[in-house]
């Protein structure tokens, strides 16, 4: 005589995969591709600084030099295809900041002989950080997408 089957015996369902933590995504991050980028970026300051801005023409130098290393950041992050495409385009953008705070710190003492940009005026320090880090960010989802796209 078989027993009248009963409710089917409950087996814990294996979790999904786990998101990283902010911490894990961090320590995953190509760091020579989110500084070499990043320091790449420091060809807009340098353009302002020798000059070159103004021989070519403002505003069009600096939206020129910004669509040009955004479409570098993005093809670099497309052919790299790290594990975090947009946190990588975030931490390229900081990366950025972080070298331009360092580089009008050190710079605008020689050239104009005193303290001048983000550094002397504190205050402007995070709405420059979060501009790069959105400026990245933005990067960074252009390559998600084209790599998302790429996969189908």
């Amino acid at each position: 005589m078989n027993p009248t089957p009963g409710p089917a015996p409950h087996r814990p369902v294996p979790p999904g995969p786990l998101r990283p933590t902010l911490g894990e995504t961090v320590r995953s991050l190509s760091w020579p591709l989110v500084l070499g980028l990043g320091a790449l970026a420091l060809v807009r300051p340098l353009l302002s600084v020798t000059g070159l801005d103004d021989a070519i023409g403002r505003p069009a130098a600096p939206l020129l030099a910004t669509l040009v290393l955004t479409i570098l950041w993005v093809g670099a992050i497309v052919v790299a295809r790290p594990a975090h495409p947009l946190a990588t385009g975030v931490a390229v953008g900081l990366a950025y900041g972080v070298l331009a705070l360092i580089l009008s710190a050190l710079l605008s003492p020689i050239l104009t002989g005193e303290l001048q940009g983000p550094v002397a005026h504190p205050v402007a320090i995070v709405p420059m950080l979060l501009t790069n880090a959105a400026w990245g960010a933005f990067a960074g989802a252009m390559a998600l997408g084209l790599l998302a796209a790429r996969r189908r």
